[in-house]
């Protein structure tokens, strides 16, 4: 299971990690995610530069240089089969075959020195390319190339013939090896002699192309195309007719098999069969192997996806308990502000009632005539007594009850028969509250103060 990272990913790139390591089947977490960070987390960039360090090509923002086709041609247990011409017959046929025999000996020992010993004549070779480039050396159209054959192909033959991979080398070789298929190589030659007879006879009979189209990818072109000639270049072939059988083999793309000269329907189809066959458990091991690394990979994802269900779990977990710190904080903080605020409350109460009781009147004394003689009735059953004058505020009487430690913070003063609120604060309508005298109370009264608090 991969080790948490020390910096968060986010959603996308965490989709993008896992799709990545699925793509290219690195193990390591660290060593993809390095990878993704290289190329500014583009996963097409990343998988293509990663495929191309496996086939040990350079990077892709690296201009690829100009070298042959990765293809293993010299596998010692390659298996040839070369086909020889016919011997001549008659008086003709040998006068004919006496007549050409130093030319043909003459150009087949040319091919074959410039062939298979290119270090030693580098310098003829030369000469000769420096005063007539070959215009095949360079392949600006390989796909154009393989097309212009397949149609010049079915209007000399028709149209029955094997299904040509419309493509070219390097992507039939790519869809072999990631398919586990063999590729069969056909590199037509259009001016060999025997050309024409196995394109009409051998390829396009009903028995070969059932026997290629049902076992294996068919890829093929003129070697008068640049694309054909670089092919032929990398194959080389000694002669036409010319096939080639490649596979997957120790993880390169190996030719196991050659078929030179004109093979007939039957014994070029037993010939693949005996190339196939003899290759089927190498084949069978790349299939093996894939399908283990296959599992490995799934088994890996579940275990990534796993690892990361947990972590994101911890996350919510770790979100919720913030979460309910933060909301604990808040309550504590709201709480201690409202503790604050009643005792600021209560401060601001004191203080008020402090300053009403400093601004009372003095109480009148008992001989005065004006004087008024009040009980007041508290909601604690406390009884307060105290003088007013007639000629006093009722705003009087409750600064004077407010002022008072006993008294609730809100109340209004009633009187009990008949019973009445008496006006002892402004209003809008009675910005003035009445005097006792006014508000028709005797010399001798008994008030009731009722709590508004919870009001």
């Amino acid at each position: 299971m991969a080790a948490p990272e020390e910096q968060e990913l986010s959603q996308a790139q965490t989709e993008k990690l896992l799709q990545f390591q699925d793509l290219t089947g690195l193990e390591s977490m660290d060593q993809c995610r390095r990878t993704l960070e290289q190329h500014n987390w583009n996963i097409e960039a990343a998988v293509q530069d990663r495929l191309n360090e496996q086939e040990g090509v350079p990077s892709v923002f690296n201009p690829p240089p100009t070298r042959p086709l990765q293809v293993n041609t010299t596998d010692h247990r390659v298996y040839s089969y070369i086909v020889s011409r016919p011997q001549p017959r008659g008086l003709l046929g040998w006068s004919y075959y006496l007549i050409m025999l130093p030319f043909r000996f003459t150009y087949y020992t040319l091919l074959d020195i410039f062939r298979f010993f290119p270090p030693s004549l580098k310098f003829f070779r030369f000469t000769l390319r420096f005063i007539r480039p070959d215009p095949r050396g360079r392949v600006t159209d390989p796909v154009g190339d393989v097309m212009s054959f397949i149609h010049s192909f079915e209007e000399k033959y028709g149209r029955s013939h094997p299904v040509f991979y419309q493509g070219t080398y390097s992507q039939a070789l790519n869809d072999a090896k990631r398919e586990l298929r063999y590729l069969l190589v056909y590199l037509h030659g259009d001016d060999h002699q025997d050309t024409d007879e196995f394109c009409r006879t051998t390829l396009c009979s009903e028995e070969a192309l059932t026997f290629i189209n049902t076992r294996m990818l068919f890829w093929a072109c003129s070697t008068s195309k640049p694309e054909g000639y670089r092919v032929s270049q990398a194959l080389r072939e000694n002669t036409y007719p010319f096939l080639a059988m490649i596979m997957l083999k120790d993880r390169k793309m190996t030719v196991v098999g050659r078929l030179e000269g004109l093979i007939q329907p039957e014994d070029l189809i037993n010939q693949l069969t005996f190339i196939m066959e003899a290759n089927q458990t190498y084949l069978m091991s790349e299939r093996l192997e894939r399908e283990e690394r296959n599992q490995t990979q799934v088994l890996r994802q579940q275990q990534d996806e796993a690892y990361l269900a947990s972590l994101r779990a911890d996350q919510e977990k770790d979100r919720k308990k913030r979460e309910e710190q933060e909301q604990k904080r808040q309550e504590e903080e709201k709480a201690h502000q409202s503790i604050l605020a009643e005792e600021r409350r209560r401060r601001t109460l004191e203080e008020e009632k402090e300053r009403k009781s400093e601004c009372l009147p003095p109480e009148p004394p008992l001989d005065d005539p004006d004087s008024v003689k009040i009980v007041f009735k508290l909601p604690n059953d406390t009884r307060v007594e105290r003088r007013f004058l007639f000629s006093q505020s009722l705003t009087v009487i409750h600064d004077f009850l407010f002022s008072l430690k006993e008294t609730p913070e809100k109340f209004q003063i009633v009187t009990n028969f008949p019973r009445r609120v008496l006006p002892c604060l402004p209003t809008e309508e009675q910005p003035n509250p009445p005097t006792l005298m006014e508000a028709g109370l005797s010399r001798s009264e008994v008030l009731f103060v009722q709590d508004l608090t919870d009001d």
